[in-house]
């Protein structure tokens, strides 16, 4: 009985000592319409003849609840996972692309070491307008930008930082989503190279995030689709 005794209190002194990991961090997108994302947010906005033109594209006006303690830093991506494998189909005024339509993921943001002390960022505070080349992948005082899916998942075609906005097809069918995360991590920079992805910074981030939260918005330029 005696041994048990102790084994009891040496698991209770153990589960004491080791940091719970908190819930899901509270995420809040400002100026979303209910569940979709803003054409300010945007980087492609419907026209009159229900084609497309370059959007505000300013980064989304973003917020979350203080991560548990021992958080030194967060991380924020924004992935849409919603795109159409054929870019040959793309806004063809002959075409329709179908809601069961073969899909894959589209990176929009990637932004690291975001300091501890910082729970939000302004809209556009990482992307303020149309942008051919996108911003440097650099590191700012909100954090340090990655590549994003329009220089190419394995850089090729990059370098292409900051934030890109939603830009879905407008003879698609399908309503796209963008799924916004929040990572709350232990460390104060994550071990990444010069230029990242987002795969890079899950990989690096593996063991080190305490909690996570995430927001999904949707988007269409497809008057059908919004029916």
């Amino acid at each position: 009985m005696k041994n048990s005794l102790t084994l009891i209190t040496a698991i209770v002194a153990a589960a004491a000592a080791t940091p719970a990991l908190s819930a899901d961090l509270k995420v809040t997108i400002e100026k979303s319409n209910g569940r979709m994302l803003s054409p300010e947010n945007a980087s492609c906005i419907s026209t009159p003849n229900d084609k497309s033109a370059p959007g505000p594209n300013k980064s989304l006006p973003l917020s979350w609840a203080k991560g548990p303690k021992g958080t030194r830093s967060y991380a924020v991506t924004m992935v849409d996972p919603d795109v159409p494998t054929d870019f040959s189909l793309f806004n063809k005024d002959d075409k329709a692309i179908p809601k069961d339509f073969k899909r894959m993921e589209f990176v929009h943001w990637v932004l690291a070491d975001i300091p501890a002390s910082r729970t939000t960022l302004a809209e556009g505070a990482d992307g303020g307008g149309p942008s051919v080349s996108g911003l440097p992948l650099e590191r700012t005082d909100h954090g340090r930008r990655g590549q994003n899916g329009a220089g190419g998942g394995n850089l090729k075609d990059g370098p292409h930082g900051g934030y890109m906005g939603a830009c879905p097809p407008w003879n698609d069918e399908r309503v796209h989503s963008y799924h916004v995360t929040v990572y709350a991590l232990d460390v104060d920079r994550l071990n990444l190279p010069d230029l990242f992805t987002r795969a890079d910074l899950l990989a690096a981030a593996k063991g080190h995030i305490l909690a996570s939260g995430s927001r999904e918005l949707f988007y269409t330029m497809n008057a059908k689709a919004r029916k």
